[in-house]
């Protein structure tokens, strides 16, 4: 199958290209960067090169790829965990989810894609009994993470209601693992290996209805059910 995954060379993405691979698909994988495009076409990805904020090569690259299926892991986090340059990009990261998924949506809606898939948060749920459904609501009076919270609704709103589109939200614990900011859980609920999000992401190319799914640990914090039962996600699952 034809993918085109925005956010190629990101923590996720790193992890899923091989997964993408390796299962039979096609796929076609943004970068920002030239050097980087080099290293995933060496891995067997057709690359391009673009920042999703110009519409008109967002639209040119989704229509040269021809994709069943998007999936949007694009984010504009700091590398290293540095808390003032991560405060400092909540509001960048915010303009990608907003800004960013509606050029996505409407290249993915011109090239006649079927299924568009994006990553989203598990961590920030308003305050209730846990574990936290998917039906709960996302607390955006935080005053930490307004922004941040404030974006991912925005994104979410945008990709359900789009036209033409079987959309499917995958809502990430706290990332720990190769490529994110911790080797290790932290200990902070609800935390999500880098491997088991970019498996999430593969599976949800061909199995699960519409809609939104936590993706996480399974450690009380929010309930997994719903992507065992319809996506069969396994938080224990590691990449070779």
């Amino acid at each position: 199958m034809r993918v085109f995954l925005a956010g190629a060379a990101g923590a996720i993405g790193r992890r899923l290209v091989p997964l993408l691979l390796r299962a039979g698909h096609e796929v076609t994988g943004t970068t920002r960067s030239a050097a980087t495009a080099s290293e995933l076409a060496r891995a067997g990805v057709v690359p391009a090169v673009l920042d999703v904020f110009d519409v008109p090569a967002v639209m040119m690259a989704v229509h040269a790829a021809k994709p069943a299926v998007v999936i949007h892991q694009l984010t504009d986090l700091p590398r290293q965990f540095d808390e003032a340059r991560i405060a400092a990009s909540y509001p960048k990261n915010a303009r990608i989810r907003t800004e960013g998924t509606r050029n996505l949506i409407a290249a993915a809606q011109a090239a006649a894609a079927r299924r568009f898939i994006v990553q989203s948060i598990a961590f920030a749920y308003a305050a209730g009994r846990e574990p936290h459904a998917e039906t709960d609501p996302l607390n955006l009076a935080d005053p930490v993470r307004a922004v941040t919270v404030k974006g991912a609704v925005d994104m979410e709103q945008q990709v359900l209601s789009a036209s033409g589109l079987d959309a499917i939200v995958l809502r990430y614990g706290l990332l720990y693992g190769p490529g994110t900011w911790r080797e290790a859980s932290s200990g902070q609920k609800a935390a999500l290996h880098v491997d088991a999000a970019a498996h999430a992401a593969l599976l949800a190319i061909t199995r699960g209805a519409a809609g939104v799914y936590n993706i996480a640990d399974d450690d009380g914090a929010v309930s997994i059910a719903k992507a065992r039962t319809e996506l069969g996600f396994d938080p224990r699952f590691r990449g070779p």
